[in-house]
């Protein structure tokens, strides 16, 4: 049973903020955050957008941006039926292929600080670089990839 990354299209946005909504509304409460439908869908409409599939069946998505500096995971959400089965990993292992592939310097992301996802952005080879507020900045080199 293989993973695959299939661009996401306008169709997919419904599906990707109620997943995220469900996924990330418990940090938003416990860090006094306002969840807002519309600020999703603007920030989606910005990113490239992948779904993450196995045997024609949608199991979450990841979402990214770039610049100079980075290739940044701006969401990586996985349904909750299918978490622990290494679609997470695998979509992780894409986009570091992807950095590496454009000769981005790294790869980037947040993460709530109390989010257990940190131990799997760990484990993936990213380090916390820096905290903001409830917020924790992760990063992995490009160049720990040739090392």
């Amino acid at each position: 049973m293989e993973f695959e990354l299939r661009p996401a299209t306008l169709r997919d946005l419904d599906f990707a903020r109620d997943l995220t909504c469900k996924t990330m509304l418990r940090y938003y409460i416990q860090h006094n955050l306002l969840w807002q439908d519309e600020a999703f869908d603007v920030a989606w409409a910005g990113r490239e957008n992948w779904l993450i599939v196995r045997d024609e069946m949608l199991l979450g998505y990841v979402s990214l941006s770039r610049d100079a500096r980075a290739l940044y995971i701006r969401e990586l959400h996985v349904l909750e039926t299918f978490q622990g089965q290494g679609a997470g990993s695998w979509a992780i292992d894409q986009v570091f292929a992807m950095a590496c592939k454009e000769r981005r310097p790294a790869l980037r992301l947040t993460v709530f600080e109390n989010n257990p996802a940190k131990a799997l952005y760990e484990r993936k080879g990213l380090r916390v670089v820096g905290a903001d507020e409830c917020f924790l900045r992760m990063q992995r080199d490009v160049d720990d990839a040739y090392r």
